[in-house]
């Protein structure tokens, strides 16, 4: 543990930055795999599902959580599939 008043408060930032990281992160997979899922299934609702992610897949870039590059292959595959 720091000693140092601004080593604590960065320790602070960043265990609450790697919170909100981690839980954004894992929203959106959620959201590609129920979207995926739906796909598969041919649910009414996967047109929906597959605009979500993308919105989140596309947030999850923007905010560097996840590559640009990685963002639109993710984003590729599920249109590509829907269709």
């Amino acid at each position: 543990m720091p000693n140092i008043k601004s080593a604590i408060k960065r320790v602070k930032q960043t265990t609450k930055k790697q919170t909100s990281n981690s839980h954004e992160k894992a929203t959106m997979r959620t959201a590609v795999r129920k979207a995926d899922f739906a796909i598969d299934n041919n649910e009414d609702n996967k047109n929906d599902l597959v605009k979500h992610a993308i919105k989140l897949t596309d947030s999850a870039a923007r905010k560097g959580l996840i590559h640009k590059n990685n963002a639109a292959r993710t984003k590729s595959r599920l249109t590509k599939k829907a269709l």
